[in-house]
């Protein structure tokens, strides 16, 4: 009796999750089934002590409001077109270090995610063109303040401390 209180417990609470995430208006973070992230494949130039592969931006509007219509019809999120100026098309894995334009590295970044994160991007590149990061753990950084957007001030910090 009691694991089976346990288990509708537990199936409340995930529906409950379930339908708050679909009442969302906007991401708090890419979701790894769209935007899993990738890196350059063909490079404008190399970057860095590491010889990280550069492409440049080259992200067009179609394939931005694609990004958006995708995270709106397959994930449940309410993004209008009014509400536009307060996205940006995020490259999870960020162009200077080493990320690509492919859709499966972009998704729609609310205003209020990306003044938490784009210093870490900022920062984390300045790291890797001084020597003091490797693309690989600079990327790992990254998603972990972008995944878990309460960590973002924590990763700052480690990478201020470089």
């Amino acid at each position: 009796m009691k694991t089976a209180r346990l288990f509708l417990g537990l199936c409340l609470v995930l529906v409950t999750l379930s339908a708050s995430a679909e009442q969302r208006e906007f991401p708090l973070g890419p979701d790894p089934r769209l935007t899993p992230g990738s890196y350059c494949r063909n490079p404008d130039t190399y970057r860095y002590p590491e010889k990280i592969p550069y492409c440049n931006r080259d992200v067009d509007r179609d394939e931005k409001m694609q990004v958006i219509e995708d995270y709106n019809r397959k994930l449940g999120y309410r993004i209008e077109r009014r509400d536009r100026p307060q996205y940006k098309i995020d490259h999870l894995i960020p162009l200077c270090a080493g990320g690509s334009n492919e859709t499966d590295n972009l998704w729609p970044q609310h205003q209020s995610v990306y003044r938490h994160t784009d210093a870490i991007e900022g920062l984390a590149c300045e790291k890797m063109s001084a020597g003091k990061l490797t693309q690989k753990r600079a990327v790992e950084l990254i998603f972990r303040a972008k995944l878990h957007l309460e960590e973002a001030p924590e990763v700052e910090r480690a990478l201020r401390s470089l």
